[in-house]
């Protein structure tokens, strides 16, 4: 059971380009990246909709929505700009490229959240090990980029 949070996150990195690829071509048929990344949320807004209904999750009152603090609100919208530049960049650089590029910056980004524990994460300092890693993935994006 301890490596099945890492062999989840593994799956869900790669679903990542699989849906760029999908919104992409989605892109070409309706012929607007925005309503390309509209039709996908929709998708998956249903799709946890139905989820919520069939497993007759609870429902959150109004005080708890309210004691959210506002920073949380937000999720959705960075979700949104992932999805429409996934859609705009994903033809354009190919699978490798963009994906590496985006866990580079994923990983960058993720780095100063643990070491200065934002939005509720654990504090975990920077290390030397840490700093390798990013620029082992950066090293890695700059090899794979053929943009």
């Amino acid at each position: 059971m301890r490596y099945l949070p890492l062999v989840i996150a593994f799956v869900m990195g790669a679903f990542m380009p699989l849906q760029a690829g999908i919104n992409a071509r989605l892109r070409q048929s309706l012929g607007e990246p925005l309503m390309a990344s509209l039709v996908s949320f929709s998708v998956g807004t249903l799709a946890i909709v139905a989820y919520i209904l069939a497993t007759r999750t609870p429902l959150p009152g109004l005080a708890a929505a309210a004691s959210a603090p506002w920073w949380s609100w937000v999720g959705g919208m960075l979700g949104a700009c992932f999805v429409v530049g996934s859609v705009l960049l994903a033809y354009k650089m190919g699978a490798t490229a963009l994906m590496a590029w985006s866990i580079a910056g994923s990983l960058m980004a993720s780095v100063l959240l643990d070491h200065l524990g934002l939005v509720g994460y654990t504090v975990r300092e920077i290390s030397w090990q840490r700093l390798a890693g990013v620029a082992l993935l950066l090293s890695g994006a700059w090899l794979v980029n053929e943009y």
